[in-house]
């Protein structure tokens, strides 16, 4: 076969994926434009108005100094402010512009990494399906944004660590969870260079927005009286308590409905205790880890985003984007064994849709239906999370020590395959 029916093969290939991904982002934009109305709470709000008020504060010269809810590393200011990029449009409508176009960076790097030797096109496939599962949730929040940094630096970490720590710096000042794509980095001199380019990039950014506007840090300080939010693990405590005479109560509370009241400082200081316990465990694989594969990176970031958002007090819908967005890259690699948790992330993307907005109302009242699906998404992420830290330590830890002993062959440890695709990634 030429070199030509190969690539004309291959464009051929691509038409069904990019025209789903068309009319899928169309269906997204004609929701938070609000041409097709999705039940539930108005989910533009917050760009329509917290947002917006954000950005005209800071475009006097300010971080929002005097607003709780302003929760957000400095960084995140490059997001509320980018819509002024495109002047010609409302502010809503052009934040909706950028969140599309944001969308259509990661499925273009998903679609251009696929595309290579021992790579796959399932991740653009799972971030294809992913993304409208979420709704238009995924186009009224500044995540997309943010996970597309996710994303371009896991798919540059092989070729260059300098970029994976420059991204994850640059992100951490963004939204703080993607410091966490270090975690797998291979040990030495891969490391080294990511983990100190991150720390500079983070440094750098951190110092031009404090030297750039007043209220940087501000930020600090507008979490430490929150409750825990009805849609995190911990509320499933309250969500059934209730039922039996629990004198607290949700309510808007430093942006987001939260449970306040008797006991829910304690969910919340337990909820602390298992994220540490959960980043205990991440750091014990990290020292007994013997094998870095080529998905290592991405497997890694993976499961630490799992372990921060399951652990967390604060569960909202739109973290569901980061985990779809890792999950895709995974599976963009042929190495990954992260298939089974990245399709329970799937579903739990697809259950969050009707619990966020379209059954929200039945989640702060904890009536049956709130509960049932409340749960289902929550358990399905407790799922996704215990099986994708069993794959990890298993793929790294435990085969490799078994290889070494000789209870099992080298080959049962690491194809071939798979030892090709490390050394040539």
């Amino acid at each position: 076969m030429t070199t030509g029916a190969v690539e004309n093969g291959s464009r051929t290939g691509l038409r069904l994926p990019l025209a789903l991904w068309g009319l899928t982002r169309v269906l997204l934009l004609l929701c938070v434009f609000k041409i097709v109305v999705i039940p539930g709470p108005d989910i533009t709000f917050d760009v329509s108005n917290i947002y917006q008020g954000w950005y005209e504060v800071l475009r006097t010269g300010t971080y929002p100094l005097d607003d709780v809810t302003w929760q957000y590393p400095p960084a995140a200011a490059f997001a509320i402010l980018a819509p002024g990029l495109l002047p010609f449009l409302g502010y809503a409508s052009a934040f909706f512009v950028l969140a599309f176009l944001c969308d259509a960076l990661v499925f273009g790097l998903l679609v251009h990494t696929g595309r290579r030797a021992g790579r796959s096109l399932r991740g653009a496939w799972f971030w294809l399906a992913g993304v409208p599962l979420l709704g238009p949730t995924a186009y009224a929040r500044y995540d997309v944004m943010v996970t597309a940094v996710a994303v371009a630096a896991l798919l540059a970490a092989g070729r260059s660590p300098r970029v994976l720590g420059a991204l994850a710096g640059f992100g951490a000042v963004l939204k703080v969870w993607p410091v966490l794509l270090l975690a797998g980095s291979p040990k030495g001199r891969a490391t080294l260079r990511s983990w100190s380019t991150a720390v500079g990039a983070a440094a750098a950014v951190l110092a031009f927005c404090v030297v750039w506007m007043p209220g940087a840090l501000a930020f600090l300080g507008f979490q430490r009286d929150r409750g825990t939010e009805v849609e995190s693990l911990g509320s499933m405590v309250f969500h059934v308590v209730r039922h039996f005479g629990w004198e607290g109560e949700a309510r808007m509370n430093y942006g987001s409905i939260e449970f306040l009241g008797p006991y829910v400082s304690t969910v919340s200081t337990a909820a602390l205790v298992l994220t540490v316990a959960a980043f205990g465990w991440l750091l014990v694989w990290r020292i007994r880890a013997r094998r870095f594969a080529s998905s290592t990176v991405a497997d890694a970031a993976f499961v630490a985003v799992l372990l921060f958002t399951t652990t967390s007090r604060v569960l909202s819908p739109q973290y569901m984007l980061w985990l779809v967005g890792l999950a895709a890259v995974c599976l963009a690699f042929r190495s990954s064994r992260m298939r089974k948790p990245a399709h329970l992330v799937l579903w739990a993307t697809a259950v969050t849709q009707f619990e966020f907005p379209v059954w929200f109302s039945h989640v702060t009242r904890s009536d049956p239906l709130g509960i049932a699906v409340l749960f289902t998404r929550n358990g399905l992420l407790i799922a996704a999370t215990l099986i994708a830290c069993r794959i990890l330590w298993r793929h790294t830890v435990t085969e490799p020590r078994l290889a070494e002993a000789g209870r099992i062959p080298a080959q049962s440890a690491q194809p071939e395959r798979e030892k090709a695709l490390s050394g040539s990634f």
